[in-house]
């Protein structure tokens, strides 16, 4: 999953980096409304951790762009501002969730993987595929029962497929979800990840569609 924060505070957005990052997500940062908004029109994310107090306007106003616009992104809405009125405001103003400050990080985690999964149109925390078992909560998979040894990046492929089985997905919108934007994309990773995870979870499971990418193929 890959995540976008709007948030000013540095020590806060730092925390939110590393502690999201902790539990699989690929994070990005952005600190105004004006950054929010590049990042925005040029990069695809899975959920948006917004703040609504932010120095050049209100994180409000960016929602509201995005709704407009037709952007569907969750956005999970982080505010010192937590009165009724101001959950209710945020709420209507198109934000999928509400969490205010102080937080707890593992909560917080746990709502983005939900808005993110409704986004998604799966409602089960757990995706299965025959006897294939995934679970982004704990970062972990198992198959027919035995427990699967995956890197980081690994998981996150295998989340990826995982996500709409039968569904092709690209190269590039598999390296979105394992590469920020100051990491270096290694040009042959995805072929490799796809490659241990074949070795894994099975040869067959796993189908390349030439030229266009990779997908979970569908038990019978």
């Amino acid at each position: 999953m890959r995540i976008l924060v709007i948030e000013d505070d540095p020590v806060l957005s730092n925390g939110l980096q590393v502690g999201l990052g902790l539990s699989g997500a690929t994070v990005d940062r952005v600190e105004t409304c004006v950054d929010a908004r590049a990042a925005l029109a040029t990069s695809g994310f899975d959920a948006v951790v917004l703040d609504i107090m932010l120095p050049d306007g209100s994180g409000l106003d960016v929602l509201r762009e995005m709704r407009k616009a037709g952007d569907c992104t969750p956005v999970l809405l982080l505010t010192a501002l937590d009165e009724t009125p101001d959950r209710i405001r945020g709420l209507d103003s198109g934000a999928d969730d509400y969490l205010g400050k102080p937080f707890d990080l593992d909560e917080l985690a746990a709502r983005v993987r939900a808005i993110a999964r409704r986004n998604s149109g799966r409602a089960a925390p757990v995706m299965i595929l025959g006897g294939l078992v995934v679970e982004p909560s704990s970062l972990s998979a198992t198959l027919d029962g035995s427990v699967l040894t995956l890197s980081r990046r690994e998981f996150a492929v295998l989340s990826t497929l995982m996500e709409r089985p039968g569904t092709i997905r690209s190269k590039t919108e598999i390296e979105d979800r394992l590469y920020g934007w100051q990491e270096e994309i290694e040009s042959n990773a995805v072929e490799v990840h796809i490659h241990n995870l074949r070795g894994k979870v099975g040869r067959e499971t796993i189908e390349t569609v030439r030229g266009l990418g990779y997908r979970m193929r569908m038990t019978p």
